[in-house]
């Protein structure tokens, strides 16, 4: 089964703040998981090489818990195939 925008993110976070998997739910808050403003930037470099996007910054510190981030990372891909479809 393929992995979902989701699994994607919650493992990017997991991995780069060291914590298990299992701890990263999507209602999660930054704060809750001990995400400070730098574990932010570096999350956010990680998941533009995940996903091969460009996130922005200002859009990305209004986000304040996981599933934000799932949903922007998600209006990103969908806005990037509507320019590029795969044929």
């Amino acid at each position: 089964m393929a992995e979902t925008i989701q699994d994607r993110v919650v493992r990017v976070i997991s991995a780069a703040k060291r914590i298990p998997l299992a701890s990263v739910q999507p209602d999660c808050t930054f704060e809750e998981l001990g995400i400070d403003s730098l574990d932010r930037l570096t999350i956010l470099f990680d998941l533009e090489s995940e996903f091969k996007i460009e996130i922005d910054d200002e859009k990305a510190k209004q986000a304040t818990k996981i599933s934000d981030i799932v949903a922007g990372v998600r209006q990103l891909i969908e806005a990037a195939e509507e320019v590029s479809p795969r044929h």
